[in-house]
């Protein structure tokens, strides 16, 4: 009586204890999986919305919704040496910060593009905090299906499948002399033109990649 008295009298715990696990279970799996592909940012980046994906409209995923920290965006755009002649085309804007800090910072033409609606809706109200909702405009739409060919500069910030993706659309829109910066990954076989490694303010190693379109389809 003494040994079946223990298994009742554990059996609660025991059932506790399989409920937090298989509860916790597909939670632990989603982060495995996704700090696999997720970019790297500092803490005070992450947004409430950060688990959500830049999709397409057919529900392929380009990327978690991953705000590009503020002081990587100011080196994206100086490697691009931006200025106010050009039109800056950001696929998978997000909050707008890009097309933002290109027009209020360097007095180019900004324009983001996101399949998100809430997204596009932050984006348009930082922008009239910011001042620039007159050289900025903000896209609901497929980052495939986008018509970039008047954007003398494209910034991205997706995965490296995603950027393969793209790299025959933007060789077959853009113009020679185009420039496109992505942060964090590459676009396969394409050499960039330029490279730029460094620390960001909380010590997390960094990567932006130039590319100066030389008119050159590629697949």
């Amino acid at each position: 009586m003494r040994s079946t008295h223990q298994n009742l009298t554990a059996w609660p715990i025991r059932a506790a204890t399989l409920a937090v696990f298989f509860n916790l279970a597909p939670m632990l799996l989603t982060t495995s999986i996704a700090s696999q592909d997720t970019p790297l940012i500092g803490s005070s980046d992450t947004l409430s919305a950060s688990r959500k994906a830049t999709t397409t409209q057919d529900g392929q995923s380009l990327a978690p919704y991953v705000p590009t920290p503020r002081e990587v965006v100011d080196r994206m755009l100086q490697l691009a040496e931006v200025t106010p002649d050009d039109v800056v085309y950001d696929l998978g804007s997000g909050d707008g910060r890009i097309p933002i800090s290109a027009a209020r910072d360097y007095g180019a033409r900004g324009v983001g593009v996101d399949i998100d609606p809430e997204r596009i809706a932050e984006a348009n109200a930082n922008a009239r905090r910011e001042g620039v909702a007159d050289r900025v405009t903000f896209i609901l739409g497929d980052a495939l299906a986008t018509d970039v060919s008047e954007a003398s500069v494209v910034t991205l910030y997706l995965l490296s499948s995603s950027n393969m993706k793209l790299r025959p659309i933007l060789t077959s829109q853009l113009s020679a002399g185009a420039r496109i910066v992505s942060h964090a990954f590459n676009m396969g076989d394409w050499q960039p033109d330029a490279v730029e490694s460094f620390n960001d303010s909380r010590g997390n190693p960094r990567t932006i990649y130039l590319w100066k379109f030389d008119g050159e389809h590629r697949p």
